[in-house]
């Protein structure tokens, strides 16, 4: 018989584990440990998680190899990817690859569990997405996918190239649906550079969690959002189009584009 497990951690460093084991237990949630990828792999095989939180750098297998294993073992729990050797580059490659979520080392209690509420709840909407896909007489929306001409960072923030050569950017309603209500929003300013899988605005939800949102595409802010700051609630009836958090002049959008995945693929 399968064991149900919450969450399933995958670190060589046991003061990790027993950390990250402490914070998530301190919720209510039953955790599983492990510190070898291969190990772990066999625990995927025959036990069930909602969430799984791996390192990257690890002996034998690392994070992007444990990614790749359980996606050819068609494995659909979400992942949470964490590392102490944090770059915009493993930000990037880990949420192109199929990692939900990327938490540099060392991370607060806080921002821990801000990832795991939004990763299982991202568990709860594809599992219903997938009962519904199994129902004929389910019709509901469980989520309103990114328009088919932009490109996302993971599942949620998104970038528009428009034909003056400037960048819109949001939040997808994927994103929304896995956090609480909004209650306030954190913009950068004007003027101001932002990277490509670094911070680029904080979203505080009315529980309390403050949600990173990770930019998709990095450039010089031209123009923010304002009226984001009094009525939060724009975002979340219309993320793709009203509800967007900035316009920039891109850095290299080019390249960065062919590091986020095209939302037109979402559709077949």
């Amino acid at each position: 018989m399968r064991k149900q497990f919450d969450i399933l951690v995958l670190d060589d460093e046991s003061v990790i584990i027993n950390a990250v084991d402490k914070i998530c237990s301190a919720e209510g949630l039953k955790v599983d440990t492990s510190t070898d990828a291969g190990d772990a792999l066999l625990k995927v095989e025959k036990n069930s998680y909602r969430l799984i939180i791996s390192d990257i750098m690890m002996p034998d297998i690392d994070g992007f190899q444990f990614l790749d294993a359980l996606s050819k073992m068609k494995i659909k729990t979400p992942i949470i990817i964490t590392t102490g050797f944090s770059t915009v580059e493993n930000a990037v490659k880990s949420l192109y690859n199929g990692a939900i979520d990327f938490i540099p080392k060392p991370f607060s209690a806080d921002e821990l569990i801000s990832s795991v509420s939004r990763g299982l709840k991202y568990f709860d909407i594809q599992k219903k997405l997938c009962e519904s896909k199994n129902s004929v007489n389910d019709a509901s929306i469980i989520y309103v996918p990114c328009p088919a001409k932009y490109f996302r960072l993971g599942y949620a923030s998104w970038a528009a190239p428009d034909n003056s050569g400037s960048v819109l950017i949001g939040v997808t309603d994927l994103f929304l649906r896995t956090i609480d209500s909004i209650s306030e929003i954190k913009l950068s300013k004007v003027d101001d550079e932002i990277i490509q899988g670094n911070s680029c605005a904080q979203v505080k939800s009315k529980d309390y969690l403050i949600h990173t949102v990770l930019s998709p595409v990095s450039g010089r802010i031209l123009e923010k959002n304002t009226q984001l700051l009094n009525n939060a609630s724009i975002v979340e009836k219309d993320p793709y189009f009203n509800g967007w958090f900035y316009r920039i002049i891109p850095s290299d959008n080019e390249f960065e584009l062919t590091q986020l995945i095209p939302c037109s693929s979402d559709r077949l």
